[in-house]
């Protein structure tokens, strides 16, 4: 059962009462605009409150010092790729948690290991992928996904980029605070209620402008860009196509299961299966609107060494699968 199916329903309504065919170039584009408005900021809203709450209840400083301190031997970020992969949001749905995450004290390097693996690791790739590529590239995938994901969060931590993070998104008011002016220290179900709201829909607030913005900016591409440009330059097997095909997939932005009529008709145009990986995951991974949210959230450096480091685990992805392939 789609979760998100009444905002589709609604999305195509409004398309029609503009008189556009969801086919249409502009149709596309305002149905697109539509459903990823309301979804990401439906998801905004009640992730950041349900963060709040647990933020709340959690000793948060414990956790935190137990991730940081202790030896994990790679184990926390193992968590974080798994719960990535079982949690079907694209690149830019993926940020509401991944901003609980960082609020919450969980490491920086972890909550980026599930910013990459939750848009790469996720249904499409478990279940839709055995039926067209079959399931050896499916178990390679996927592993490889784990990975890039685990790899990449650990050379962010290493790299100790937090001074990058917006400090307004690491904040967050204790139940001291809260307590102040409460009789016995007990603090009303009811304040608790207008507190978590509070906490959760001020980080909603500040954020949600970028994401109408990167949203426009990923329906025009979505509506306007055609796939025969696309096809006409990653069906070359040489050498530079997968780093083309990684760059071109970039700028765009859909979720995995959106991407795979897309893959399906590169194959049949005789496209090498690493160079369609390749095109697709940073597609699916990576885009110009999850960039203009996560702006918000931290500074351009720790931006482009992410999306660095991503690029370069989706390149690697690619030859692997050209060569076995």
């Amino acid at each position: 059962m789609d979760l998100f199916a009444p905002i589709q329903i609604f999305a195509d309504w409004v398309v029609k009462i503009f008189g556009l065919t969801i086919d249409s170039y502009l149709g596309s584009a305002l149905n697109f605009f539509i459903y990823d408005v309301i979804k990401i900021g439906l998801l905004l809203v009640l992730i950041n409150y349900l963060m709040a709450v647990v933020r709340y209840y959690l000793p948060v400083e414990k956790i935190r010092d137990i991730l940081a301190s202790r030896k994990w031997y790679g184990l926390d970020y193992l968590l974080a790729a798994l719960l990535g992969m079982i949690t079907p949001f694209c690149s830019c749905s993926s940020i509401p948690l991944f901003i609980g995450f960082l609020s919450a004290g969980i490491p920086l390097g972890v909550t980026f290991t599930f910013l990459i693996a939750s848009p790469l690791i996720n249904e499409a790739s478990l279940i839709i992928f055995p039926a067209l590529f079959g399931m050896q590239t499916t178990i390679i995938y996927n592993l490889i996904g784990i990975v890039v994901s685990i790899i990449g969060g650990m050379i962010i931590q290493k790299l100790n980029l937090i001074k990058y993070v917006n400090p307004e998104f690491l904040k967050f008011k204790g139940k001291k605070e809260l307590k102040k002016g409460s009789d016995n220290n007990k603090v009303p179900f009811k304040k608790l209620i207008k507190f978590w709201w509070d906490e959760g829909f001020k980080i909603t607030k500040s954020i949600f402008l970028y994401v109408v913005i990167g949203v426009a900016v990923g329906a025009l591409i979505h509506g306007f860009v055609p796939i025969d440009l696309i096809q006409k330059y990653l069906s070359s097997r040489e050498w530079w196509v997968v780093p083309v095909a990684t760059l071109a997939g970039v700028p765009l932005y859909a979720n995995s299961v959106s991407v795979l009529p897309i893959a399906e008709a590169l194959i049949s145009k005789g496209v090498p299966l690493g160079t369609i990986l390749s095109f697709m995951t940073a597609t699916v991974t990576l885009s110009i609107p999850e960039a203009l949210m996560l702006k918000r959230v931290m500074n351009w450096r720790l931006l482009a060494i992410f999306f660095g480091i991503t690029i370069i685990g989706i390149m690697i992805l690619g030859y692997v699968f050209n060569i076995i392939g």
